[in-house]
């Protein structure tokens, strides 16, 4: 057959299949030919796989894909191919394993067991390379031939032969590598293959050279000593899997007498560590991807976070990893998780879920009561999320929001909002570019990723309240800022999916909103109004003292608006109610309350109407009245001021202000204000206050 030949219109999709497979299976081809034809493959595999499940009496073109056809495809998944190669292969071996159904499932174990059992060098590289390719895909499929009966055991004795293959080790690796995704592997891998991966990683090549020296058959052989060690990517590739077993221990099964092997390791996490950060800050390493995986999965014991924060010039080697790293890429994923164990903090829990995580640390350590590690309290977490910020990572974090994937964007955003915890550093956040990250994850997110949305908005809400919206914004400042309060409105109820209520996020999001709310700028108190009134009213009623103080704070600040205090002026039953509400937090315990619901309510007297409504509330002049001896200065002003403007209004609203005060002791109050205060601004309203009360103007 010409491989020149062409399928033409007319041909049927089993002559094309094969003309494809004819193509494929040519020596001496371009890669991107190769590709292409992967391609075509892929996606006449795609449409026969659709076609038959519309209609169950389609003829598969699968019928046609004998072992040798199929033999074919996965030796493209060989190392030894190029890159571009292999991630064509990839695709088209899932098309074809979903087309296949059952038939190339059975296709696939006697390609895999036929290889190993031939056991050549050759033979044992593609197997192992066609089931760590294929394990993300079908990973039931492949952990049924990863775990068969005397497969794990084999993979000892390979690996400690005296004649290294360099490709068959690493390729062996690569495979446990990635069966450690799966818990059974892991714990066959641990089972199984502990001892001798321990004895990879802790090779040294003058002990090689000097057991060659004493064994009498190696003298007598040729070959150099490099075929006769591990390479330094099958150490490192060792050491990963090693990291993946002790970051995520299995279970050993009772009376397992494998499990002593484990405990008495040689190496331990922070010999690992060791390894992976000589090997990532040495410059010519080859190694670094693998590295960087494995202090991925060692970064999650609190010694190495540590360890690693405490090495600026790690820190910085990650951080220049990281600006180098392509996006989408496992280097990508693997240093954004390490800075995500560096700089998580540990999750807020109940009285109830700290005794059960006790019990549980009980039982696990056999009768002791393990406290709680001290290198993951707050201080601890604070040092290192500073350690990785001055070592410059925000900039290379908004660089790789504009183009990664939605994993790398939910641990970029996870970092920031580590980050932003310190207040110090929200301005340096802001102008940095993490405010924009923040708002284009949070709108680009689909409302499924409710984790990390939220997290976005609160990093974003600590940022806005530590910085001057006027300065973070800048030119376009009105449709960034109303584009950045629908992510604060969105955290003002609690999450209704956290297991934990936790009403941080609401106050750092009233927080923020009082802050933009203190623009001079009518647009943003419209917007704000407009869109989180509801939520605003049912903060102001919080059984947390904090959440209610900033609710009222905001309020205070909207009253600036005539939308805000059309909320409370109409004399409607809700602005009543409204102003019920205000008057009693007029009267808080906390002094930040009372401040607060005493400003908005010196901006609300100021209209008759509200007079009218403060005057029909039994205790309402008393409230007010009250304020004007408190002994904050500042509440006082705001007190003697509302007096003020109520005396001051027009008509009967104003008789009856006064003759209301009066009633309550409203003059001796306003002396005790005199006798209290110092400011000028003070003595001045009380002065006229006083004047209007006693008939002197």
């Amino acid at each position: 057959m010409e491989s020149s030949v062409a399928a033409g219109p007319s041909a049927s999709l089993e002559d094309q299949t094969l003309l494809v497979f004819a193509r494929l299976m040519e020596g001496g081809r371009e890669d991107h030919e190769t590709s292409r034809d992967l391609d075509h493959l892929t996606s006449l595999l795609n449409e026969d796989a659709d076609a038959l499940e519309k209609n169950k009496d389609h003829k598969s073109i699968c019928s046609v894909i004998d072992g040798d056809c199929l033999d074919t495809v996965l030796c493209y998944l060989d190392m030894r191919q190029d890159e571009v190669v292999r991630s064509h292969a990839i695709l088209t071996t899932s098309a074809y394993l979903k087309a296949a159904g059952q038939e190339g499932s059975n296709m696939l174990k006697s390609f895999f067991f036929d290889r190993v059992q031939r056991g050549t060098y050759d033979d044992y590289i593609v197997a192992f390379c066609v089931a760590s390719q294929i394990f993300p895909i079908v990973p039931d499929l492949t952990s049924e031939l990863f775990l068969s009966e005397g497969f794990l055991p084999s993979l000892g004795p390979l690996m400690g032969r005296k004649w290294k293959s360099r490709k068959v080790e690493t390729a062996c690796l690569e495979m446990l590598n990635a069966a450690c995704m799966n818990q059974q592997c892991r714990e066959a891998v641990q089972k199984y293959c502990v001892e001798w991966l321990e004895e990879v990683v802790d090779q040294e090549p003058s002990q090689v050279v000097s057991n060659m020296n004493n064994d009498p058959s190696l003298q007598s052989e040729g070959g150099s000593i490099s075929v006769r060690r591990h390479s330094e990517q099958v150490r490192n590739l060792a050491a990963v899997i090693l990291a993946k077993l002790k970051a995520v221990p299995a279970k050993p099964s009772t009376g397992d007498s494998s499990s002593g092997r484990v405990e008495t390791a040689v190496s331990t996490m922070e010999d690992l560590s060791g390894l992976f950060t000589k090997i990532i800050l040495d410059d010519e390493s080859h190694s670094r991807q693998h590295s960087i995986e494995g202090l991925a999965y060692a970064s999650l014991q609190p010694q190495i976070k540590e360890s690693v924060s405490s090495n600026d010039k790690l820190v910085k080697r990650l951080v220049q990893t990281l600006s180098e790293a392509k996006p989408k890429s496992s280097t990508t994923y693997g240093t954004l998780s390490i800075f995500c164990n560096l700089t998580r903090y540990q999750p807020t829990l109940t009285e109830e879920q700290k005794k059960m995580h006790q019990l549980k640390a009980y039982a696990n350590a056999g009768g002791k009561i393990p406290g709680p590690d001290p290198r993951e309290a707050d201080e601890h977490v604070a040092r290192r999320c500073k350690a990785v910020f001055d070592a410059g990572v925000t900039p290379v974090l908004v660089t790789h929001s504009k183009h990664g994937s939605p994993a790398s964007l939910a641990l970029i955003i996870s970092i920031i909002h580590s980050l932003s915890v310190t207040k110090a550093i929200r301005g340096q956040l802001a102008q940095q570019g993490a405010v924009k990250l923040l708002l284009t994850s949070w709108i680009t997110l689909p409302d499924s990723e409710n984790t990390p949305r939220r997290m976005a908005a609160q990093a974003l809400a600590r940022i806005l309240i530590s910085t001057n919206p006027a300065l973070v914004f800048g030119g376009n400042r009105s449709n960034a800022i109303n584009a950045a309060i629908r992510p604060l409105v969105s955290i003002l109820p609690p999450d209704p999916a956290a297991e934990v209520r936790d009403l941080l996020p609401s106050f750092e999001s009233l927080m923020a909103l009082t802050n933009l709310a203190s623009l001079e700028d009518g647009e943003t108190r419209r917007t704000i109004i407009s869109a989180a009134w509801p939520q605003i009213e049912e903060q102001l009623l919080s059984s947390n003292a904090l959440v209610c103080k900033a609710a009222v704070e905001l309020v205070c600040n909207l009253m600036q608006a005539p939308e805000g205090i059309a909320l409370y002026a109409d004399e409607s039953a809700q602005a009543k109610n409204r102003l019920h509400v205000l008057l009693a937090l007029a009267d808080a315990e906390d002094e930040g309350t009372r401040s607060a619901a005493g400003g908005a309510l010196a901006s609300l007297t100021n209209f008759e109407s509200v007079v009218r409504c403060i005057l029909q509330r039994e205790r309402g002049v008393k409230v007010i009245l009250g304020m004007c001896v408190d002994k904050n200065e500042d509440l006082r002003h705001r007190g003697v001021y509302t007096v003020y403007n109520m005396l001051s209004a027009e008509g009967k609203a104003g008789e009856d202000a006064k003759e209301r005060i009066e009633q309550e002791g409203g003059v001796d109050v306003m002396k005790e204000c005199l006798k209290l205060s110092r400011r000028p601004e003070v003595l001045q309203v009380t002065v006229q206050g006083l004047k209007v009360l006693l008939g002197q103007t």
